[in-house]
Order: structure tokens, then C-alpha cells, then sequence
């Protein structure tokens, strides 16, 4: 089962599910650990989240930019760590 937990800090954004049916996205920095946290709502129950590298956003930046311009991405990117 998810966690309450309250509102998004001040340096963050939510974003809506297309799906609806309460999903939501919230993205927070927190440089004080060098992160950015992507964490999955349901109304006001966080069901998972997902911790980024502050050094992995650029790739992020860069696969989210070629694809809202409809270019494919000439390689796949991944933080070295994936292994």
C-alpha cells in the first residue's frame, strides 16, 4: 500500500495521467542529495517513486526533447550504472 504524504515542495511540478482517474506525476529537485525525484500518485496516495541522478537529467532533457520533436534518438541512453 502507497503512503500519504504531503504537498509537493516548492521546487517541483505535478503533471495529469492522460488516463485520469486521480494519476498524477510529481518531479521535485532536491539538491541537497543531488536528485530528482519522480514519484507516481493515486489522489493523495504516492504509490512508487524513482530517485534520478542529478548527473542523468541532461540524458533525460535530451530523449524527452528528440521525442516531442519527433526525432528518433540515435542511441539509447543510460546512466552507466544500469549495467
Amino acid at each position: 500500500m502507497g503512503r500519504e504524504h504531503p504537498p509537493i515542495p516548492r521546487t517541483g511540478a505535478a503533471y495529469l495521467d492522460a488516463r485520469g482517474d486521480g494519476r498524477t506525476m510529481r518531479v521535485s529537485w532536491h539538491s541537497e542529495a543531488d536528485v530528482v525525484v519522480f514519484s507516481l500518485w493515486r489522489d493523495n496516495v504516492c504509490t512508487g517513486s524513482l530517485q534520478l541522478a542529478t548527473e542523468d537529467v541532461p540524458g533525460l532533457i535530451d530523449l524527452l526533447a528528440d521525442g516531442f520533436s519527433g526525432q528518433e534518438a540515435s542511441t539509447v541512453a543510460a546512466s552507466p550504472r544500469c549495467g
